[in-house]
């Protein structure tokens, strides 16, 4: 997995957690490295703008028309027929601790560079006084 995490990118603390409690055979290890380097804040101070774990968001991809929807999961969770993705795949690596209108990259396990814009979130459950979804 290539996801190609930056310094402004910014966890809830209890994300953080749960992340590393998967364990580093889990973990890709540049999703493990990148942990390490994120800002933390509590779940009550996150941005609405930042997506989350089980924020639900909306894509524009690069070179197609229309937006995609897709909820960012943990692993047990996912369901990708149905727009759940697991944080643990390339574009939910590269999905989670970004904001509104970032440009989002990552490479396919095929090796396939893809990007999208991250267009709206469409629900934050820190957002909506949820702070322990």
């Amino acid at each position: 997995m290539q996801a190609q995490f930056s310094p402004e990118r910014v966890l809830t603390e209890l994300d953080h957690a749960r992340l590393n409690k998967l364990g580093s055979a889990q973990l890709p290890h540049d999703l493990a490295d990148e942990l390490q380097a994120v800002d933390l804040v509590p779940s009550q101070e996150i941005a609405p703008d930042v997506v989350t774990m089980n924020s639900e968001v909306e894509l524009v991809l690069a070179g197609q028309d229309g937006r995609q929807r897709l909820t960012l999961c943990y692993p047990r969770d996912a369901r990708p027929g149905v727009g759940c993705i697991s944080v643990l795949s390339p574009i939910g690596a590269a999905l989670l601790g970004r904001r509104v209108g970032d440009a989002i990259h990552w490479r396919m396990p095929n090796g396939e560079e893809c990007q999208a814009e991250l267009a709206a979130i469409l629900f934050q459950p820190e957002a909506s006084g949820d702070y322990t979804r």
